[in-house]
Parts: structure tokens; sequence; C-alpha cells
């Protein structure tokens, strides 16, 4: 038999093979088999050699149209086999679209960070800036810079959680304030601040107190301040806090980083100042501390008390959030319990 009459051979018996199968691994090996290197095309090319020159270009062109047209046939039918794989798997995994979906819950931020973000609005607002600082602080920036040195009986107020004898976990984020008071340049302008962020003392845990809670200082220091800039300022913020109808009072404290201090109370947004059990039926709920910073803090800072002054406070957003939410247990803000947390979703 000659070679073209084995290749024609050779063709009608592969497409018909090809036109037979219905699996895709099935049609592979028939690829392989027919057009590999082993494969009987390759074979007639290769005893091409024993052929006259006259021969060799009809018998070579023969056997490249043939491989040509297996190779679309193969081809074609590999596609057809996908996509009638393709087209079973899909009736297999059909998806009722009438079904109910699973409902996707959203989450929220936090009600503390809510409060504290809003409270950083308002100051923001007022022309503050927004500092944060370290956690873990130095005994010098957390007591000493405040006025406080050691064995100061004021510290025992503040106990808290030591790593060595030099260095602790803050116990308020007034080490921020002199920090910044030591970079910032006055002649560029006042210093107005804000330090947000958490805090540790060693308190034990009931339902107003917790080893862990959040702060939020200010700080403003320029020439010519007065306690009527530190009431103004606080009755801005809490009017935006509490509502426009809301007053405030200024009662005389003891704080050693400010002289005067005062504690400071918003009038009751609850019954208006005419008692209720939010308020204790005084009338009144106290908020934040407060006072002119101390003529010592200044100069340790290396600010000149003759020329600057200044005033600070300092209030929990916990305490806000559980006044303005009737909250009466500090814990459930920590405990995370969707069940709590869930219906403060914020805006």
């Amino acid at each position: 038999m000659s070679l073209q009459a084995q290749l024609e051979s050779l063709k009608k018996e592969t497409l018909e093979k090809i036109s037979a199968t219905d699996d895709l691994a099935q049609l592979n090996q028939i690829r392989v088999e027919t057009l590999g290197k082993k494969g009987p095309i390759t074979e007639v090319l290769r005893g091409m050699k024993d052929l006259s020159p006259e021969e060799r270009p009809i018998v070579g062109g023969f056997a490249n149209e043939i491989r040509d047209l297996l190779t679309a046939e193969i081809e074609n039918r590999k596609v057809s086999l996908e996509a009638v794989a393709l087209n079973n798997a899909l009736a297999k995994e059909t998806l009722d679209v009438t079904l109910p979906g699973t409902k996707v819950y959203h989450g929220t931020r936090h009600v503390l960070t809510q409060i504290m973000e809003e409270i950083e609005d308002i100051f923001i607002g007022m022309g503050y800036q927004v500092v944060e600082g370290f956690e873990v602080e130095s005994d010098h920036y957390n007591f000493e810079r405040m006025n406080l040195p050691k064995d100061h009986p004021a510290r025992d107020m503040q106990d808290t959680f030591y790593i060595s004898d030099e260095i602790l976990i803050r116990t308020h984020t007034s080490p921020v304030q002199a920090r910044t008071m030591e970079k910032h340049d006055f002649s560029k302008g006042a210093l107005r601040m804000i330090s947000p962020g958490k805090v540790f003392r060693r308190d034990t845990d009931d339902a107003t107190h917790s080893h862990q809670f959040h702060q939020i200082e200010g700080l403003v220091i320029d020439k010519n301040i007065t306690m009527g800039d530190l009431k103004g300022t606080l009755e801005v913020m809490m009017k935006k806090m509490f509502g426009e109808e809301r007053n405030i009072r200024l009662r005389p404290s003891y704080f050693p980083f400010t002289e005067p201090s005062v504690e400071v109370d918003v009038s009751c947004f609850k019954c208006g100042g005419e008692g209720c059990n939010v308020c204790k039926h005084t009338g009144w709920i106290e908020i934040l501390g407060a006072g002119m910073v101390h003529p010592n803090v200044l100069e340790m800072s290396g600010i000149d008390p003759e020329v600057y002054t200044g005033f600070a406070f300092g209030l929990g957003p916990d305490r806000v959030a559980m006044l303005r939410y009737g909250v009466n247990d500090i814990r459930n803000f920590y405990q995370n319990d969707l069940r709590f947390l869930s219906q403060f979703k914020g805006e």
C-alpha cells in the first residue's frame, strides 16, 4: 500500500474515532496516538526518505494537510465536549433564586469609639489638634511632669500597673500634653490640643470602675488665657453633646496639675434640672475635672508662667456614654456582648 493510501485510510479511521468519542480523556488519547511523535503520520513522514525527489513534496504536502485536518477536528470536538460537560454541570448545580437569602448583618463602630469621634469633631471644629501618645510611659512624664513628685499622696488615686520602677502603663493622657508642650513653638501661635486614648488604673472592677477606660484631655496655652475661656469652651462642648438647653457649673476642687481646679457639672439632660434618678435628684451631673494649668507644669515644660497661661480639662468618654444612653455598668462596654453593643448603630 502506498504512503498516500495509508494516509487516506488513517484519516478516515481517525475521523470516525473522533466522531464516536464522548470522553475528553479518550479524545486526548486519540490525539496523542495519531499526531504524537510516535504516531502513524510521523512514521509516514520518516519514510519519505525512500521516495523519489518527485514524490516527496506530493506525499509531504498530503501528510501535512491530513495532520492539519485531524488537529482541527480534534479541537472542534474538544470544544463541543467541554460545552456539553459545562451544561451538564450547570444543570446539576442549579440555584433556586426564589429561596430566601442569608441575611448579612452590618457591623458598626463601638459605641465608645462613636462618642470619642464625636468629641474629637467638636474640638477640631474649634481649632484644636488631636494628638495621640504612648500607652506605656515613664514615671517622669506620667507623674512628675504633672506636678506629682515621688511620694506625693495624690498618686494613690492613680495607682497603676508598673513594668519597672520607672516604666508604667499611663494613668491618664496627660503625658501626651507634657510631650507636646516641650515641642510646641509658641512663636507660631497658641497650643490647642486634645489627647484621646486608653488609660489604666488598678481599680477593682465594679459597675462604675474598670482597670481600663478611656479619657480625653484638653489643653490650651497662650497669652491671657482665663477661667472664662475654659468655661466658654466647656459650655460649647456640653451643648453639642447633650443639647443646646444644657448649662454648666464649676465647683472648687483639687488637682495637682491645675490651680485653681474645678469640678464641672452639667444640668441634667433627662429632667432639665428638676431632679431625677439620673442626677440623683440634684438637677446636676458631675461630668469632668478642669482648671488653670499649674505654673509648675508650665515651668517644667520650659514655658514662662509670667507670660503664658492656660487651661486643661479631662473627661471620660465611657462616663459620657453611660450618661447619654442610661448604661448603669461600665463593664458592658468591654464584654463584647453583641446583644448590648448592637443597640448603638451610630450614623
